[in-house]
């Protein structure tokens, strides 16, 4: 029945374009597009004041702009403020689950800062094309002051209306605007005209009011989102609006304004949205080139947790640009088709090398701190930083001058348990040469460097015509090339040229670092050193390895099995099974005559290193792989190749959990390769570590549009399930599979195609069949995980820990400073300790240190802090100042609800 005109709701026209930064195209030539876009734009609303425009939420579209076209700051900051253009309150539209919640708060804080010095920023948290949503969006946003978000993907299907309360673990609530009908598009086609054609406007918002209408049972004007990707509004369309009646032109924040923020008596739905009921999600981003990833992974990890900390705490200057522009290549490389890997390969490789960009400036943030500190270490010894809050013990690997066995003390004198793990040859080099050739040999020696070592010493035996130099890791005594030069002078006949190395040895050594903290770790002559051996020593026998806490041993299959003291046993772990990908970046889609290789053709168990420190095993199979996947046909080739896996297998003393390590050379295309690990007992549920919560999901996902509901999910920090929990490195994709029996991991997802037209696993395209060869991702691949049992449940402290320092090595930097020099003793930095209390940043902000906490857990937790402060009081999320809290002798107690997301600044009175 059409709609009573007299009682149709209003229309709000939002005219806007999505923007997406990188796709199919690389970046520059998308820029190319905003900029002659943004020129329309700006020039329309400049001609016609009753415009209106919203720039997607994000404010790299405005920065992308603004860097071309500079001169038109002021004009485009004009229509800002004057409430016609609304920007922000991202900086840029990122993937929830490719990032750390780090990212994200940074993302929105960059977003919300660089809006307001436009103008205005759009309190909206406008979140339009993300392929799912993460738990504690609803405290984010809140924690920023923001009322309102506005979603389209991963909506459930219990959802019926266009308004829902959307509540965070923690139980914040925050009104949210579904968009049906079409998602940010929905009125994509409302005003397009065909020449000779009668008008079509009045039928379509007859349309549009009837149908959108079902989703606003409580009235309210009807949001008619007027825009699609990478696309202008019709220039007349302020003259249609006007003629049209029952519609008006607005922003999204000019919506939003209109609109009680009160998320009381609508439909409740808490935590993640990652429903397939009403758009795609398109969960296969998570496992496409898993190198992005990887890449992503280790850059965060590099900047929040050691660079940051490090310059907080333990440097006298500035590195605050070299950490903002770390943060900007994070935050940009965040969006929702750069770190997911679904562009063109071009795309691919430009965000891959901001990735690496963003490590190396992390990289040189550490170099540039631990240099300063290094100096007061004396030569041969070492300083080590603790990344994480909490003392710990770790091993870590050093170089250390030594002849025998290497004897090692900290800075406090405390002994270092020490193994050998590998011993320098102290030949680098002995020929002979005719003379006429040693002032070529000379110019081997870059500055004091020669065969990668600095030289120490140097002599000429005239007698028997030898030149020798004596090289070290690094020299404190000065060279001269002018002088050996001299030496030289008039040498005949052949010589004997040698490079002689100081004995040295690349050790594991255990060493207990304060919080956030530094030690050093200084080399004495094994007579003077106490052996310092682990509480448990690590034991490696044939194919059994085992340090007390875990028994591993590796069986004829190649796979693992794993008992505890109390006698917990899993067998199996390990199992490799490739198998046929027909589909692209969006969405895995199996061949419908699949063929699943998990058998190995060969299976050899090598020893690597026997204990008592760090004691391992490599397991080396090797498979018969198909060469590729025939998309006509459905199904895998014939023709195969030879794939080599090797998976070290490594116990340290100390540690709950079994390190892997799977390496192999892909030589196939058109594949999935996983790691499946049998769980201790069977499962109904798994738990996820990610963006400030441990999400609980079952072992299904809602279906209900056209795409398949896949069970695969993504992991942070860790996945668990069925008494085991897996630890990671990166975000990555898993699946409780087997009816609940087995975890399987995805190592690799190799694809053809940006997307396919023909998915078996969707029913729409999800962008341009474009050619991806480079999504094979042929060449070696590794991944890293650790293996841990745990009691079963929602995982809590113990796990915690666990990933923590798997996630976090213990950093280490040689001293340069005198060899007479005393080693300095241990500093503590910040300590952060609760039961379930993580943290996930500190940093200096305005003269003072300001740290992040969150409590994982479904009780109130206690944070205790302790440090170099006298005042500390809470702040929201974008580091404004709020409660104080009480200290007392450098400690303060700070009380988290469940699930909590605390922001802490610290300073000195």
């Amino acid at each position: 029945m059409p709609v009573n005109a007299e009682r149709a709701p209003e229309i709000v026209v939002v005219p806007h374009t999505h923007w997406d930064r990188e796709w199919y195209l690389p970046f520059q030539r998308f820029r190319l597009r905003l900029v002659s876009l943004l020129d329309g734009v700006i020039g329309g609303m400049e001609a016609d004041r009753r415009w209106r425009f919203t720039l997607d939420g994000q404010m790299a579209a405005v920065d992308d702009y603004l860097e071309i076209r500079p001169e038109r700051r002021e004009r485009l900051a004009a229509l800002v403020r004057e409430g016609r253009l609304a920007i922000g309150p991202w900086q840029i539209l990122h993937d929830e689950f490719l990032c750390s919640g780090e990212n994200i708060v940074r993302n929105l804080e960059t977003g919300m800062r660089r809006a307001e010095e436009m103008g205005a920023v759009m309190m909206v948290g406008y979140l339009p094309d993300q392929f799912g949503h993460c738990a504690q969006t609803p405290q984010i946003l809140r924690g920023a002051g923001i009322e309102h978000a506005c979603v389209w993907r991963g909506v459930p299907g219990a959802v019926r209306a266009s308004a829902f309360a959307w509540e965070a673990p923690d139980g914040t609530a925050i009104r949210t605007q579904y968009l049906p009908e079409g998602g940010y598009g929905n009125a994509a086609s409302m005003f397009e005209e065909f020449p000779g054609a009668a008008p079509a406007l009045p039928g379509r918002v007859a349309g549009f009011a009837e149908s959108m209408g079902r989703w606003y049972p409580r009235g309210g004007p009807l949001l008619a989102m007027y825009g699609a990707d990478h696309t202008a509004p019709a220039p007349d369309l302020a003259d249609r609006i006007a003629d049209a009646p029952g519609m008006r032109l607005d922003t999204l924040a000019g919506y939003f304004a209109g609109l009680d923020p009160s998320a009381e008596g609508l439909p409740r739905v808490r935590g993640e949205l990652r429903s397939h009921a009403r758009a795609n999600i398109l969960p296969g981003v998570i496992s496409a080139r898993v190198h992005l990833k990887e890449a992503m992974g280790r850059a965060e990890r590099l900047v929040e947790r050691y660079a940051e900390p490090l310059a907080a705490l333990w440097y006298a200057g500035d590195a605050r640009r070299f950490l903002d522009l770390a943060w900007r290549r994070l935050i940009e490389v965040s969006c929702h088709d750069s770190v997911t890997g679904c562009g063109s390969d071009e795309t691919a490789e430009q965000v891959a090398a901001r990735m690496a960009e963003a490590e190396q400036l992390g990289r040189a943030v550490c170099d540039l701190v631990t240099a300063e500190r290094a100096a007061t270490v004396p030569l041969g010894s070492h300083l080590v930083f603790n990344p994480t809050p909490a003392a710990r013990t770790g091993l870590v690997t050093l170089d250390v001058p030594s002849d025998g066995e290497p004897g090692l003390v900290t800075g406090d004198g405390r002994p270092v348990p020490v193994q050998t793990l590998e011993v320098a040859p102290t030949v680098l080099d002995d020929a002979v040469h005719p003379a006429s050739r040693l002032p070529i040999l000379l110019e081997r020696v870059y500055g004091r460097v020669l065969f990668g070592q600095e030289i120490r010493d140097w002599t000429v035996s005239r007698e028997d015509r030898t030149l020798t130099f004596r090289v070290t890791a690094r020299s404190g005594v000065p060279f001269d090339l002018g002088e050996l030069r001299e030496a030289l002078r008039g040498a005949d006949g052949d010589w004997r040229v040698r490079i002689l190395a100081d004995p040295r040895r690349t050790v594991a050594a255990l060493v207990d670092v304060p919080a956030l903290g530094l030690t050093t770790v200084r080399p004495v002559p094994s007579a003077n050193a106490s052996p310092g051996a682990p509480g448990a020593p690590v034991v490696a026998d044939g194919n059994v390895l085992d340090n007390g806490l875990l028994r591993v041993e590796a069986t004829a299959d190649g796979t693992l099995g794993m008992r505890t003291p109390s006698g917990q046993v899993v067998e199996g772990i390990g199992r490799i099974v490739d198998g046929g990908d027909l589909g692209d970046t969006y969405n895995h889609a199996p061949p419908a005559a699949d063929r699943l290789i998990e058998d190995p053709l060969s299976v050899d168990v090598r020893p690597v290193w026997s204990g008592p420190l760090v004691a391992a095993c490599d397991i080396v199979r090797t498979y018969r792989w198909p060469a590729s996947g025939d998309a006509e046909a459905g199904a895998r080739s014939a023709a195969e190749e030879d794939v080599t896996v090797t998976t070290r297998a490594e116990l340290r003393a100390g540690e709950p959990f079994l390190r892997l390590r799977v390496t192999f050379d892909n030589r196939c295309e058109d594949h999935r390769v996983r790691l499946h690990l049998p769980l201790p007992r069977q499962a109904d549920m798994s738990f996820a570590e990610g963006q400030f919560a441990i999400t609980e999901r079952g072992l299904t996902a809602e279906g209900g549009f056209g795409e398949r509901p896949v069970p695969t999910f993504p992991a942070s920090g860790f996945a668990a399930a069925g008494g085991l929990a897996v630890l990671l490195e990166h975000v990555t994709e898993y699946e409780v599979a087997g009816g609940g029996r087995e975890m399987a991991l995805t190592l690799l997802r190799s694809v053809g195609y940006l997307s396919r037209d023909r998915n078996a696993y969707r029913d729409q395209p999800a962008g341009p069949q474009l050619p991806t060869p480079r999504a094979q991702c042929r060449g070696e691949r590794t991944a890293g995980f650790a293996i841990m049992p745990y009691a079963g449940g929602r995982p809590g402290s113990a796990v915690l820990r666990a990933a923590e320092a798997y996630r976090h090595d213990l950093l280490t930097a040689p001293g340069y400073g005198h060899a007479t020099v005393p080693a300095p003793p241990s500093r503590e930095g910040v300590a952060i300790t609760g039961d379930g209390v993580a943290m996930t940043s500190l940093r200096a902000r305005d003269g003072r240190l300001e740290t992040r906490v969150v409590a994982l857990r479904d009780e109130p937790a206690t944070a205790v802090l302790r440090g170099p402060f006298t005042e500390a009081a809470r702040a929201d999320l974008r580091g404004r100042p709020g409660e104080p809290l009480d200290v007392h002798d450098g400690t303060a107690t700070l009380a988290l609800r469940p699930w909590e997301i605390a922001t802490v600044r610290l300073g000195t009175a």
